[in-house]
């Protein structure tokens, strides 16, 4: 199982988690839900208590990543198959993305 956590701005909004190959979870944070002041991360991830599940990464995920000559030379330097969308996601953590919306990986 891998997860990221997923911020707007600087306030962490949730944790996109893989599961395994086919099972995919976004979960907004409680502290970020119960605040009525902070925006949904994505019109298709409106906040609710539920968790969102999918058997693939959530679109709005992927297209955070890098295109092209530059997802592949990103691939190449970390190792990562351009395949592996969450291992992708993990690649960008605590790099810019496109808007607001950063993913970082705890530190272990």
């Amino acid at each position: 199982m891998r997860t990221v956590d997923v911020y707007l701005g600087n306030r962490l909004a949730g944790q996109l988690t893989e599961r395994n190959q086919d099972d995919y979870e976004f979960a907004y944070n409680a502290q970020y839900l119960a605040d009525s002041g902070t925006p949904a991360i994505a019109l298709s991830l409106p906040k609710r208590e539920e968790p969102y599940r999918s058997s693939r990464i959530f679109p709005f995920f992927t297209n955070l990543l890098p295109e092209g000559s530059n997802r592949k030379a990103l691939c190449t330097v970390f190792k990562v198959d351009e395949q592996d969308f969450f291992g992708m996601l993990e690649m960008i953590c605590g790099k810019d993305c496109i808007g607001n919306v950063t993913l970082r990986k705890e530190e272990k």
